[in-house]
C-alpha cells in the first residue's frame, strides 16, 4: 500500500464515521419531533439568514429552532435544516427552499466562534422550553 491508498483508506473511514454520527443523530431528531408533538409544542414556519447575515427570509419549512441565533432547526418532518440561505431577489419574494442536511452529533463544531453544543443537549433545551422558548 503507498501513502495514495492510505489517504483512500482514511477518507473513507471519516465518512463510514460522519455517516454513522449522522443516523444517531437522525435517531434523536426523530424522538425529539415525537416529545414535541406530544407535549404540544407548537411548530412555526421558520426563517433563514442571508448569507450577508444583513436579513432574514421565511422558508417553507415548518417545525422548530434549536439554538436561540435561529441558526438550525428541526423540520416536523424530522429533517434537519442549517438555516441560511443565498437571499436572491426571488427568495426574498417567494420564501427560500432549504434542503434537509445530514445532522450532526455536536451543532456548531468546527465553528470559528468556537461554541458547540452537544445535539441531545440543544433538544432537551428545546423541549423544556416550551412555546415561551427563543
Amino acid at each position: 500500500m503507498d501513502a495514495r491508498d492510505d489517504r483512500l483508506e482514511m477518507a473513507a473511514a471519516l465518512e463510514r464515521r460522519r455517516q454513522a454520527e449522522s443516523r444517531a443523530a437522525a435517531g434523536l431528531i426523530e424522538a425529539f419531533v415525537r416529545d414535541a408533538e406530544a407535549a404540544g409544542l407548537a411548530p412555526e414556519t421558520l426563517t433563514a439568514r442571508t448569507y450577508d447575515g444583513r436579513s432574514r427570509i421565511r422558508t417553507h419549512v415548518t417545525g422548530w429552532y434549536l439554538k436561540r441565533d435561529r441558526s438550525v432547526g428541526v423540520g416536523t418532518d424530522g429533517s434537519f435544516y442549517v438555516l441560511s440561505t443565498p437571499g436572491g431577489l426571488m427568495e426574498r419574494l417567494r420564501g427560500a427552499t432549504l434542503a434537509p442536511a445530514d445532522p450532526p452529533l455536536e451543532l456548531g463544531r468546527g465553528a470559528r466562534d468556537g461554541e458547540s453544543l452537544p445535539l441531545q443537549e440543544a433538544l432537551d433545551k428545546r423541549l423544556a422550553g416550551g412555546d415561551s422558548w427563543g
